[in-house]
């Protein structure tokens, strides 16, 4: 039997994660892989410390424990052990950020340097567009490294060397390739916070996209969209995937989206790792049925005979 993919070829491992806020404790020591090439869906009821994971993950928190390891080309998890355990330049956090061949410690790394040099890009659950310009200028925007390399810090594209130019010019192709993806070229001009709520939730996908990223992590993509606008959405999540540069980690409460479009899921309840595997396998796992159903610990067993019995209550 093959090995799934976030096995046998991982992009992402978290290991050991734990989140501490004074005496609360968010996430607690949750360990599981993202296979590339995979939608990974991080589930849970409210509360459950998604988000927060999400947040160590992209870099607006340090967790206080654990490590999360990052590769493009290929994740070998005892080689990092290896390295970490035997060198001690990859203790420093100037040295941490890439340990070579590719390998990144996310954990050690700033926002926007996992953005940036690993190639993470996120959404967030409330949309971040900039409402007052335009729809191409917001793709426009999320190129600013290319940008900002092409014109030598503003030299060149003040003299309007020919680099510049054709990089200003790639720019706005790419931004327009991606409005005619999310069915928006008409729209380009007109200015972001004018668009429909469900067109806004597009358009901050393809934000993240024109910043080529290996991993997208979206939170709550199908919040606030009606059931024509995410089964569009949960089509164009598969086309990113299939298309094998970008894998993708989301987190979401739309079950109809998470088991049409997901390849393995995570189930966290109360800050713990309740459930990780595929979608068939999770969605009978009684711990999750529980959890969704807001039995206490000591009923999961009663649910689970219930549930062999036929009685799901």
């Amino acid at each position: 039997m093959t090995a799934p993919r976030w096995i046998a070829d991982p992009l992402l491992q978290v290991d050991r994660l734990t989140m501490r806020f004074g005496g609360l404790v968010a996430v607690n020591n949750v360990s599981f892989a993202a296979g590339r090439g995979d939608i990974t869906a991080l589930i849970g009821p409210n509360g459950a410390g998604k988000t927060t994971l999400f947040n160590c993950l992209t870099g607006f928190y340090k967790p206080t424990v654990g490590r999360i390891a990052f590769s493009r080309g290929g994740l070998d998890v005892e080689r990092i052990e290896a390295l970490t355990a035997t060198s001690a330049k990859y203790s420093s956090a100037k040295n941490a950020q890439d340990m070579g061949e590719g390998i990144y410690l996310l954990e050690r790394m700033a926002d926007h340097e996992i953005a940036k040099k690993a190639r993470v890009a996120r959404t967030f659950q409330n949309i971040r567009l900039f409402p007052g310009m335009s729809a191409l200028e917001n793709l426009i925007v999320a190129q600013h490294v290319a940008l900002a390399r092409a014109s030598g810090l503003s030299v060149f594209g003040l003299l309007g060397l020919p680099s510049w130019r054709r990089a200003e010019r790639d720019a706005v192709a790419l931004a327009e390739k991606w409005l005619a993806r999310i069915g928006l070229r008409h729209r380009a001009n007109d200015p972001a916070g004018a668009l429909p709520y469900g067109d806004q939730r597009r358009l901050e996908i393809a934000r993240a996209m024109c910043s080529g990223p290996a991993l997208l992590c979206l939170d709550e993509p199908a919040a606030g969209l009606n059931a024509n606008e995410s089964a569009g959405l949960a089509s164009l999540l598969r086309d990113i995937r299939d298309e094998g540069e970008t894998s993708i980690l989301l987190i979401e409460h739309d079950m109809s989206v998470v088991m049409a479009i997901s390849d393995h899921l995570v189930v966290l309840d109360y800050g713990q790792k309740i459930a990780d595997g595929a979608p068939a396998e999770v969605r009978e796992n009684p711990a999750v049925i529980a959890a969704y159903l807001g039995v206490e610990d000591a009923e999961v067993d009663a649910v689970e005979s219930d549930i062999l019995a036929g009685d799901p209550r």
